[in-house]
């Protein structure tokens, strides 16, 4: 390591060019261009020196810069700077680079463990040849979801490309462009005052050349499909070729690297290095490759391109990512916020790979936000379970074709998947608002299925038990001793469906009164008290004890065999009830005898329905003859 690297000191921040220097002045030597930093970084001079060293197409950049930058500024320094291949590059550059971290470290004495311990931030500068799968990937994995974010790369396709990308970050973003934009062919994310929005739509009737190359951005989004080379923006491309470099002969090129037209209309090409803007997000997949993974000779990597252009910041992709609307909506609050958006967009993406899809080539702006908390993207337990209820209910046979209940359960099954679908769930709609639609459309039809069971006791849904019941297996080491509804011991146990649309359900059983209770796990639980006979012509009081697993309505309802039912009257058939999973509620139901009821054992069916989810208990009991009681054993 070049040990004048260690240990610097900032120098006084340079004058705001008042005096008329250009913000950015090009050398082609490395001995004037070593003279020129030293003069800036001593203050003498408010000009960015630069190395363009003959590169006349990094002309074009500086000659742009003007409509984008106000004047020179000093960053602030990250914690740790790392050079790759220190003895390679000009010293004048490594003295232009000093700055910008407090401490300078070569690579193989970076202590990953610790800056990650003590939140430390990362720069690591190099020729694009040197960002190599050994040591990026180790500094990438090794730094991710660190609370300062990821490391900060300044680099370029050859020595001048990286002056020129290190004298940008010198350069402080104009507060008259304050235009932030997205371009997008695989999404149409939400339009809002703040955020200039152009998807599939309006690539067929708009001029989108026109669009992005005669304004200048402050921040700008290019999202579709492509290679390392391009981008699509439907029959619009963001083109890689720097047609001012000279090609690699012994590298593979696109279809116009051997002579042949570009796979899109050319008229419709955006040179990527034109783009105005003081930052460019590439979020298409391998939009930014390591040097030994890229696809294409260099000569037309969108990254290359991008970073020969004006821009500051260059956000691009290292491998192959899931970016749609979360990421989208993200990061457009944050943008407008001025959130890092390379930070927004790996939070964003952090439940969907183990590993940071985007890199950040640019110094981090001055008092950004903290990085975002990795995003979970974690639906409502509530939205998950009614989802494999509705699953259950839909895919199975437990529900005949033309069952009264499908139409409304596949109504609200589209409405689930689009809710845990991962691009929309987190984006479109706020949590309490689908949590808030969900309960309505649950209250509805748990109400629905009660008022069914009650006209029909024996509908189809009621048969659940045996349904999942014959395409599952015992669960023995959920079993449990428990006490039944009479009194006497019983077994609780679990059978555990076999397929995915099969739900596990409980069962207690007395060896007196038989299986006297069924649940779906994570349903209301269910007791049924009342006296072990009632006379005829009399009643019988029941009192049900239930328990929510949520808090949140449900709806109760009793009902007896159909040899009982002309005899029986059930007051109320069904009733409404607010659970809660702290406490259990006591509801009354009476059943009232017919004169003329045969006088023998009975039984009466209690059942809750909560979230789709329905719990039954049974109990038995006996008709007698008035002043007539019965001596039970």
């Amino acid at each position: 390591m070049n040990s004048a690297v260690a240990g610097h000191r900032r120098a006084t921040a340079p004058p705001d060019a008042e005096r008329g220097d250009p913000l950015f002045h090009p050398f082609d030597t490395t001995e004037e261009y070593a003279e020129a930093v030293e003069e800036f970084l001593a203050g003498t001079t408010g000009s960015v020196p630069v190395l363009v060293a003959g590169r006349d197409d990094l002309r074009d950049g500086l000659a742009a810069a003007p409509d984008l930058y106000a004047g020179p500024r000093r960053p602030d320094p990250l914690t740790t700077g790392v050079l790759l291949g220190a003895e390679e590059l000009p010293p004048g550059l490594v003295a232009l680079a000093r700055p910008l971290a407090t401490t300078w470290l070569a690579a193989s004495d970076l202590d990953l463990a610790a800056l990650r311990r003590e939140a430390g931030e990362l720069l690591v500068v190099g020729v694009y040849d040197q960002l190599r799968l050994d040591p990026v990937r180790e500094l990438l994995l090794a730094s991710y979801r660190c609370p300062t974010g990821g490391p900060s790369f300044l680099s370029g396709r050859d020595v001048p490309s990286l002056s020129w990308h290190l004298a940008k970050q010198y350069a402080a973003p104009s507060a008259a462009v304050s235009a932030v934009g997205v371009f997008t062919d695989t999404d149409r994310p939400p339009r809002t005052d703040e955020v200039l929005v152009f998807d599939d739509r309006d690539f067929e009737r708009r001029d989108i050349q026109a669009e992005i190359l005669d304004r200048s951005w402050r921040r700008v989004v290019f999202q579709g499909h492509g290679k390392d080379d391009s981008i699509n923006l439907g029959e619009f491309t963001i083109c890689g070729l720097n047609p001012g470099v000279p090609p690699s002969p012994d590298l593979l090129r696109p279809r116009c690297g051997y002579g042949l037209s570009c796979y899109k209309p050319e008229d419709k090409l955006v040179p990527l290095r034109n783009v105005r803007a003081t930052e460019v997000v590439l979020s298409a997949c391998n939009s930014g490759p390591l040097a030994d993974l890229a696809l294409y000779d260099p000569r037309y990597q969108l990254l290359l391109n991008a970073l020969d252009s004006p821009a500051r910041t260059v956000v691009s992709a290292v491998s192959v990512h899931d970016t749609d609307r979360p990421e989208n909506v993200a990061w457009a609050r944050g943008a407008v916020a001025g959130a890092d958006s390379t930070d927004v967009l790996n939070a964003s993406l952090a439940a969907s790979h183990p590993y940071p899809a985007f890199l950040r080539f640019g110094v981090p702006e001055p008092n950004r936000p903290a990085a975002p908390q990795p995003a979970e993207h974690a639906p409502d337990p509530l939205v998950l379970g009614v989802g494999r209820r509705l699953t259950a209910l839909l895919t199975g046979d437990l529900l005949p074709p033309q069952h009264k209940l499908r139409p409304r359960l596949g109504k609200l099954a589209r409405k689930v998947d689009g809710w845990v679908a991962r691009p929309t769930h987190t984006a479109d709609q706020d949590p309490g608002e689908i949590r808030a639609s969900l309960e309505a459309d649950l209250q509805s039809l748990d109400h629905v299925i009660a008022r069914q069971v009650a006209d029909n006791p024996e509908d189809e849904i009621m048969n659940f038990p045996a349904h999942f019941g014959d395409r599952s297996r015992l669960a023995a080491e959920a079993t449990e001793a428990v006490t039944c509804h009479c009194g006497r011991p019983a077994q609780r146990f679990l059978r555990r469906g076999l397929l995915p649309h099969v739900l596990d359900t409980t069962c207690v059983v007395c060896m007196r009164c038989g299986d006297v209770v069924f649940r779906i796990p994570d349903s209301p639980e269910l007791w049924a008290d009342a006296a072990e006979e009632a006379p005829h012509g009399g009643e019988l009081v029941v009192r049900l004890r239930v328990r929510g697993s949520r808090r949140g309505p449900a709806q109760l309802g009793l009902f007896v065999p159909t040899y009982l039912r002309t005899a029986c009257a059930v007051d109320p058939v069904t009733t409404r009830v607010r659970l809660s999973p702290d406490e259990e509620r006591e509801v009354r139901f009476t059943l009232r005898f017919a004169e003329d009821t045969s006088p023998q054992a009975y039984y009466f069916t209690a059942y809750v329905v909560q979230d789709l989810a329905i719990t039954t208990a049974r109990r038995h009991f006996g008709v007698v003859p008035a002043q007539q009681p019965v001596r039970h054993p």
